[in-house]
């Protein structure tokens, strides 16, 4: 009989990624988690996977192997006590990935506070491309795959470095697990409030995940006074920056990119106009790339991906000739429908940052609608009040913003933003629908904006307005 792993919190995109690329390799894998959902329940039933709702002790009785702990399960929680009490041998996710998937591979990693999902799709899409056959494991479902994880049949693997810690008993982030030889580092900010006291400690994990590339290997760095922190306590590797080319000298020393006219632009992710960029090379090579993607910050993205794939060996012209056929990232500005003109899309904003910057993005478009969004502050880090005087600032390129204040936070969202112009505050998602369907003509947009399912707000949506 094969190896038997069980894992705990497998419904998650990474523990459920985890799951299939186990059963690619041979295991025997069985999991559980709390509320079985889709998709991911659906992908793992399809792949024969049993699954067990709840985290009851009696679904350790046919001892597995190996139990796969998520970082969602604590102590006190009667698997993970009986668990301990039965003396099973136990690991984190990250390490039982580090340990049977990458252990033989040259693993591409993409860290950083935003971008991490759609650089390591772009850049397992560009491998791809040029036939080599990647494997990934990545936080969403690109849009050229349909799933989120893969074994692959060549030498590389490309995995989304996740600064989360790895379970109850590792502290650790669970990128520190997966040893890579390429690092793209887009960005350092602070978030995961819940387990981070401040950005210094968030620098120290980027600081371990540092150290463990080896010399032969290269870093691939995006701006920011964080990551300059962090490489200054210690690097041993090359490091190329990665920059807009407005910053002086950035075209002489990394990777850049700039914006060109976007006449003649082709794609529509949404009715909006693709963007036409300018990629250029430390070298001072440049390429075109002409693609249907929205916003700076994702010009920034293909460049860390362009960048990474070079350092493999392919060439700056064939990856940007993969890029303009890259069909993005589910819940990535996703557009969802067009009901009576309407466009609906789905962002999966995480941070003020994150939020901004797609929103940017929107207005940068040549249009003549309103956009319109909708956002709950879902993620830790929002719920916890740490960037609230950001929230107001963050949406201020949409023309109306709803926000949605969910029960249980102990501060005042609509002291936060309700005196800024065109922004409100709701305590229930029925009546945002209702105002949004309201309001809306042909021609506007709205974004929802959410890590989570947020109430069924975006099928709720689709269907207000297509029977208005």
């Amino acid at each position: 009989m094969s190896h038997h792993i069980h894992i705990l919190g497998i419904c998650g995109t990474f523990m459920g990624g985890l799951a299939l690329l186990a059963r690619e390799v041979g295991f025997r894998v069985t999991g559980s988690d709390r509320n079985i959902y889709p998709p991911m329940s659906t992908q793992l039933a399809d792949s024969g996977i049993a699954l067990v709702d709840g985290y009851g002790a009696e679904q350790l009785d046919t001892r597995p192997d190996c139990v796969v702990v998520g970082n969602a399960l604590s102590r006190g929680q009667p698997v993970v006590e009986a668990m301990l009490d039965q003396a099973l041998h136990y690991t984190s996710g990250p390490e039982w990935l580090g340990r049977h998937i990458l252990r033989d591979k040259w693993v591409l990693a993409v860290s950083g506070t935003h971008g991490k999902t759609s650089t390591a799709s772009m850049l397992t899409w560009i491998l791809d491309h040029a036939g080599m056959a990647p494997g990934f494991l990545i936080g969403g479902v690109p849009g050229n795959f349909g799933v989120s994880a893969r074994l692959g049949k060549g030498r590389y693997f490309v995995v989304e470095a996740d600064e989360y810690d790895s379970a109850f008993f590792d502290k650790r982030s669970k990128f520190v697990h997966y040893r890579p030889s390429t690092l793209v580092i887009n960005n350092i900010e602070f978030d995961h409030a819940d387990i981070f006291p401040d950005l210094t400690a968030i620098e120290t994990q980027f600081h371990h995940l540092v150290r463990c590339v080896p010399g032969t290997g290269h870093i691939f760095c995006g701006p920011g006074e964080a990551i300059q922190r962090v490489l200054n306590r210690g690097c041993w590797t090359a490091v190329t920056p990665l920059a807009p080319a407005a910053l002086d000298g950035a075209s002489s020393w990394g990777w850049c990119w700039r914006p060109l006219p976007v006449e003649g632009a082709i794609g529509d992710r949404g009715g909006a106009q693709g963007t036409v960029w300018e990629i250029r090379s430390p070298e001072g090579e440049g390429e075109i790339l002409q693609w249907p993607m929205l916003g700076e910050h994702n010009a920034a993205n293909a460049t860390a991906a362009i960048a990474a794939a070079g350092h493999v060996g392919v060439p700056l012209g064939d990856a940007v000739a993969a890029l303009a056929s890259f069909k993005g990232v589910k819940r990535r500005l996703e557009l969802l429908g067009r009901p009576a003109g309407i466009s609906v899309y789905d962002d999966f904003a995480h941070h003020p940052t994150a939020i901004q910057a797609t929103l940017a993005a929107m207005r940068a478009q040549p249009t003549s609608g309103r956009v319109i969004a909708l956002i709950e502050p879902r993620s830790n880090t929002m719920r916890s009040g740490e960037h609230k005087e950001q929230f107001a600032l963050s949406a201020a390129d949409a023309d109306c913003v709803f926000w949605y204040e969910p029960p249980g936070l102990d501060w005042n969202l609509g002291h936060t933003v309700g005196s800024a112009a065109g922004q409100e505050v709701f305590s229930s998602v029925t009546a945002m629908i209702e105002r949004a369907a309201a309001m809306a003509h042909s021609g506007d947009s709205i974004v929802v904006m959410s890590n989570g399912g947020f109430e069924g707000i975006h099928g709720r949506l689709l269907t207000a307005l297509s029977e208005r």
